[in-house]
């Protein structure tokens, strides 16, 4: 049995909604320490890794560590009636979870299944980037808006001199340049030039739950999975893309 308490349910959805942009169902491991969640999207191209430590919680009563399946869409669109001021109480009720929003007397309280769910995603990817990128979220955000006017791949390049997002379409390029010392990069180590291509869907969706002025950190490594980086709400979130291998 579980019970845990968050101060402000709106913030909850913003941690949630970070993960609901790649799945839509999956298996939440609820321990002694906090949240944690491992999962595939559907095309299995891309992972997410949520966790939220206890501390990011008021209240948080939990046992033996236990894994629930949910829909976690559905339980964003509950989210999504918290109101300003609201707390938010989820708990086990046998095969239900509770999920209740209330201030001072006034209660209102939703039940959802627990779903039958396969294992997790097996253990989280040990990438070894050789370049590592940070920026703010609402920098990465504009690059992507320019790129989807564009193509519907970008690829990224980092190296000690700086980072380079490039992308090529029908009827337009796009090279957007940041040099090392570029005041919109917080921070970019090299140990050796890096460059990958990824879907641009995936890239946005990923980085859709990143606050404008948070860091969000792009892990790369030439050819290979693409790790991205940020928290949202005291939840951390890393997700990784796989690249797109162009045949010879």
């Amino acid at each position: 049995m579980f019970r845990f308490v968050i101060e402000d349910a709106r913030k909850f959805k913003s941690a949630i909604d970070s993960v609901v942009a790649l799945i839509d169902e999956g298996a939440l491991d609820i321990t002694p320490s906090g949240l944690v969640l491992k999962a595939m999207d559907p095309s299995q191209i891309a992972m997410v890794c949520f966790s939220m430590p206890k501390t990011a919680f008021v209240e948080y009563e939990v046992g033996d560590a236990v894994r629930v399946g949910l829909n976690f869409d559905n339980l964003s669109k509950i989210l999504s009636r918290a109101q300003a001021g609201e707390k938010l109480e989820i708990a086990q009720e046998e095969n239900k979870i509770l999920i209740r929003f209330y201030e001072g007397k006034h209660k209102r309280s939703f039940k959802v299944p627990v779903l039958e769910m396969p294992l997790g995603a097996g253990r989280e990817p040990n990438l070894v980037a050789d370049c590592d990128i940070q920026m703010l979220g609402g920098t990465l955000k504009d690059h992507l808006r320019d790129a989807a006017l564009v193509s519907t791949h970008v690829s990224l390049q980092a190296g000690s001199e700086g980072f380079k997002l490039e992308c090529h379409g029908d009827s337009s390029d796009l090279l957007v340049e940041e040099e090392k010392d570029s005041p919109t990069l917080i921070k970019l180590t090299s140990t050796s030039p890096a460059k990958a291509t990824f879907p641009l869907q995936y890239l946005e969706d990923i980085s859709k739950g990143c606050p404008e002025s948070a860091p969000i950190t792009l892990h790369l490594k030439s050819n290979s999975p693409l790790k991205v980086e940020y928290e949202v709400e005291g939840a951390k979130l890393a997700y990784y893309l796989a690249p797109r291998i162009d045949s010879d």
